[in-house]
């Protein structure tokens, strides 16, 4: 228990709690460490937390950079496109076309999930009237882990037909784990009729993430020496990731002392810069801590890519006495979007002698 609420307590800490059904905007990853905290949004480095699908739905984003193209063939009414991956964290595109009059209409997507929840998807449609990304209507699937759910919209396009197809441009997100997606689309014409598109499925996917150099029997004394660990991402997707974000948190408490971001000493690798310390952060109401790296890839992550993340950890001799075990771990994510967390707890033992 102890260990969960450290875990859920850290990501809270390090990406502002982009828990599944909240739409996490790509970001701009932080130069540096600069913190702030507070009991609302104990968050460390300088990115916003991850907004909900309300704020998403009234963001003015930048429309499509070209129009959609028409997917499907001329003789079917509808169809629907999707990219091939969705990658974790990041907007993929996709797209419904439509063939056939449609007065007052509504477009339905049946989605079906193996490896995550249809809860944790959002899909959002860009309305050209407004110049804005607008969540579809939902109802997900029943039951703890729900593998199927329902997306609708209106649609109006009365001069649809096989020369003259209507597009609606829509992008999907994954906020949970990898997985394969299914979406049936289908139209009801208003008129009565309703329309079916070939079903369409795409793969939920995110980059590789090993951590090395440390183990769960890891002892830490105080006053003594640090050590190391590396966390090295590989960019497996097919998309590249423009706001790489990786966090270390840690949280350790006795009856009545915990520890606190002086007693800790975190220090990072980086070429050409040789080693500094990463200032940790103490969290608004918890008292835990976290800090945000500094970045260890020039710009955005390409596919294939790889970022290496080299760390040593310490325990001050102001760590109280009391304390004798850390939960602490590492979170990688997209902006606010976090893909990957890996507890590393610690025990703490006594100060050295002669120090």
């Amino acid at each position: 228990m102890r260990t969960a609420a450290c875990l859920a307590a850290g990501l809270a800490l390090t990406v502002g709690a982009a828990a599944p059904g909240q739409a996490a905007e790509s970001g701009t990853a932080s130069n540096g460490a600069r913190a702030q905290s507070g009991c609302d949004t104990p968050v460390a480095g300088d990115a916003s937390p991850a907004a909900s699908p309300a704020a998403a739905a009234t963001a003015s984003d930048a429309p499509p950079t070209l129009a959609p193209a028409g997917t499907g063939t001329a003789a079917q009414k509808i169809s629907y496109g999707v990219d091939s991956q969705l990658p974790i964290g990041l907007w993929s595109s996709s797209n419904v076309t439509l063939r056939t009059p449609v007065t007052k209409g509504t477009v339905r997507l049946d989605v079906s999930s193996r490896g995550f929840s249809t809860a944790s998807l959002v899909v959002q449609r860009y309305d050209t009237g407004t110049r804005r990304w607008v969540d579809l209507d939902v109802k997900p699937g029943s039951g703890s882990w729900p593998t199927r759910g329902v997306f609708t919209f209106p649609v109006t396009a009365k001069g649809a037909d096989a020369r003259h197809p209507h597009t609606v441009a829509l992008r999907l997100q994954d906020l949970d784990r990898p997985g394969t997606l299914t979406v049936a689309a289908s139209v009801d014409d208003g008129r009565g009729h309703t329309y079916r598109a070939p079903a369409r499925s795409t793969t939920a996917t995110r980059p590789e993430v090993t951590v090395g150099g440390w183990q769960r029997s890891t002892t830490l004394e105080r006053g003594g020496a640090s050590r190391a660990l590396t966390v090295t991402v590989k960019n497996t997707t097919n998309r590249a990731y423009p706001a790489l974000r990786t966090s270390y948190f840690a949280y350790g408490a006795g009856t009545s002392r915990a520890l606190t971001p002086k007693d800790l000493k975190l220090r990072q690798y980086r070429p050409g810069a040789g080693w500094a310390e990463v200032p940790l952060v103490a969290g608004g109401c918890d008292p835990g801590m976290s800090a945000t790296l500094r970045p260890a890839a020039t710009g955005a992550l390409a596919p294939g890519a790889t970022a290496v993340y080299r760390l040593t950890v310490g325990v001050n001799r102001s760590a109280p006495h009391e304390v004798t075990h850390a939960d602490a771990g590492v979170s990688v994510g997209n902006g606010d979007m976090t893909f990957f967390t890996r507890e590393l707890p610690f025990a703490i033992k006594g100060q050295k002698q002669g120090r």
